[in-house]
């Protein structure tokens, strides 16, 4: 059965979004399943530290919030769109090179527009560097049948332990791949659960160390990160949060209809189910329903 969010306004329930949910343990026994999380879902930006991790593989070489950087889903901050350049600067290339889509960043502070801007830049940019690093072609570097993006499925795959369902392309442009959020969330433990030395480490690491790096200074995914010190997480377009504890506690999270302003109320409520808290996450608990400007009601999982 799905999990609920209602919208309260002013006392009066006025919305509701179904939910799914899905939360394994330490040892990697589920804890708390809600809705059909054996199907294939849809987890968008969820995915990148399973794309980095690809890159890695084949001889990326990135470092610190770089490396956080190169999974960001990022609001355009002028610290992100330095470091996105320095990766490409790193590969010998300058933004010409990127083939995501051109945009307006989240951060609102930032009025420019363009393909470094955009919120996958980060992710492109390595993918860039990895062709570099292998000699592979760039302009191409896209497409499904690229060397660069069938050794990235192969990894999706692997740590999911499931054939991709199907594939599509994904907002800024890369092939996207559908696999079960039971897969994700076994893909995310693989990452604190791997060796010291190994890339999957390093990639959590990185993303815990640098929260800010990985999305932005306010961003709700930066928040949880910094108040769970332990915690990796990675939200995606059309609501999906997938995260994974130190200790290898792990889930995911997908709004039925891919409404962002239900996605981290679960999603705290997922952390909750694995005796993750922290004062700090109160607030993101409930969200805010505002009339005239003023609170006026919550968000409510039940």
């Amino acid at each position: 059965m799905s999990m609920i969010v209602e919208v309260v306004r002013s006392g009066f329930v006025e919305s509701t979004h179904q939910a799914r949910m899905l939360t394994l343990d330490a040892a990697g026994r589920p804890v708390e399943t809600r809705g059909a999380v054996h199907v294939p879902a849809s987890p968008r930006s969820s995915m990148k530290p399973l794309q980095l991790l690809g890159m890695l593989r084949s001889g990326l070489r990135l470092e610190g919030e770089l490396l956080a950087l190169a999974c960001a889903s990022h609001s355009g901050e002028p610290f992100h769109v330095d470091g996105v350049r320095k990766i490409l600067a790193g590969a010998g290339l300058d933004e010409s090179a990127l083939l995501c889509p051109e945009d307006y960043p989240f951060d609102r502070a930032v009025t420019e527009r363009g393909r470094v801007y955009m919120n996958c830049s980060g992710k492109h940019a390595a993918m860039l560097a990895t062709c570099v690093a292998n000699d592979w072609p760039l302009t191409t570097y896209l497409e499904p049948a690229h060397p660069l993006q069938r050794a990235i499925r192969e990894t999706v795959e692997e740590l999911t332990g499931e054939r991709v369902a199907a594939s599509g392309v994904d907002g800024c442009g890369a092939p996207l791949f559908f696999v079960s959020m039971l897969g994700v969330t076994k893909a995310f433990r693989a990452f604190p659960m791997s060796s010291e030395d190994s890339y999957e480490r390093k990639i959590f690491d990185a993303m815990r160390t640098y929260p800010e790096w990985t999305s932005g200074t306010d961003r709700p995914e930066a928040k949880l990160m910094r108040a769970l010190p332990g915690l990796m997480l990675k939200a995606g377009a059309e609501a999906f949060d997938a995260f994974a504890f130190e200790d290898g506690r792990a889930g995911t999270v997908k709004i039925e209809d891919g409404s962002p302003r239900a996605r981290v109320p679960v999603t705290v409520a997922a952390l909750r189910s694995l005796g993750l808290d922290a004062p700090e996450l109160d607030e993101l608990a409930r969200g805010v329903v505002l009339g005239g400007g003023r609170p006026v009601g919550e968000l409510r999982v039940r």
